[in-house]
């Protein structure tokens, strides 16, 4: 069986993403109207030195935009709002945990949505220690 196993590629882990984002709840997913889903193998240099990582497999993901509670009308436009999935971490992890990789990349992908809406990372471990 192992012996057939691969690791998916950046097309197929976005389309993945891509996936189980439309299985989402529709008002979970109308708030995210306009908000780009990217998957890389790494997060970049730069983004790395921003987040203080000291490794590349530090990150799984990233928001990357202005937040719904701070976005404005009257504001001038911008780069879209971006979700970043980093493919070869996420791999990382999902060797190291018995989870299926569709469960990581689903927790991955709402953890970065809820940055999407404001919520700090306390908030989401909070939210998610109340759900049990």
């Amino acid at each position: 069986m192992w012996s057939t196993a691969k690791a998916p590629s950046l097309a197929e882990m976005e389309a993945m993403a891509h996936d189980i984002f439309g299985r989402l709840p529709k008002p979970f997913r109308s708030l995210c109207e306009g908000v780009i889903i990217r998957v890389d193998d790494f997060p970049s240099d730069e983004v790395m030195d921003e987040m203080g990582c000291e490794s590349e497999f530090d990150l799984l993901g990233l928001f990357q935009g202005v937040g719904l509670p701070h976005q404005s009308h009257g504001d001038i436009p911008r780069l879209p709002n971006m979700i970043w999935l980093y493919r070869r971490p996420i791999l990382d992890y999902w060797a190291e945990h018995e989870e299926p990789l569709g469960h990581i990349v689903r927790h991955v992908l709402v953890h970065e949505i809820g940055h999407h809406f404001g919520l700090s990372d306390a908030d989401m471990e909070a939210i998610e220690a109340a759900a049990g």
